[in-house]
């Protein structure tokens, strides 16, 4: 049990969100670093359904099934489908945080967001409403300023480049967990330019 929970409050909820298109290492770190030290109670990955400024992504399908294989056994940490049941054409977070407070009453929510969407935060739909909903959690990317409170730095690993790799026909082991990297390859995925 948690100090916010022996104090009456409900959980303290982490809300990582993001394309995972395909989840890497990096992303992998971040749910951990945010379970283990960010003094939350359990942390929500949640998989865009469809994404707000139109980029283009591997099938929800596949890219969720990637997830599970990603975190895989990682305690406190658990896959969210709250944007694919919204539906819709592009994903929202002020609507998805609304979403999750609806299905768990009385959960704090907090937002896992990288050091460089702070620059972006002009583009998301009622920022100002996210951030009161969800306070962010802040974590540091190489290449861009690093906030006082942002403790930890996620590897320079991105799913672009991973996705790059792949479509050469490079090696991307170490970049991607084994059992992603197989599925991407299995399935044919990102084989061809987008």
């Amino acid at each position: 049990m948690s100090e916010g929970e022996r104090e009456g409050a409900g959980p303290v909820v982490a809300v990582f969100g993001g394309s995972f298109d395909p989840p890497h290492v990096g992303h992998v770190l971040v749910a951990c670093w945010a379970r283990v030290a960010a003094a939350v109670d359990e942390v929500l990955v949640v998989p865009t359904y469809a994404h707000a400024f139109g980029k283009r992504s591997a099938p929800y399908a596949d890219r969720r099934a990637m997830l599970e294989l990603a975190l895989e056994g990682l305690r406190g940490v658990r896959i969210s489908d709250v944007e694919r049941d919204l539906g819709g054409e592009s994903s929202r977070t002020l609507h998805t945080l609304q979403a999750l407070a609806k299905r768990t009453p009385g959960a704090r929510f907090r937002l896992v967001i990288g050091a460089d969407i702070l620059a972006e935060t002009h583009r998301w739909h009622r920022w100002e409403d996210v951030a009161a909903l969800a306070p962010p959690l802040v974590v540091g990317r190489g290449g861009y300023p690093l906030p006082d409170e942002c403790p930890f730095t996620m590897p320079e690993i991105s799913s672009t480049e991973v996705r790059r790799r792949l479509q050469a026909g490079e090696r991307a082991e170490g970049l991607v967990p084994p059992a992603v990297l197989a599925y991407a390859r299995d399935r044919g995925l990102y084989r061809e330019a987008p």
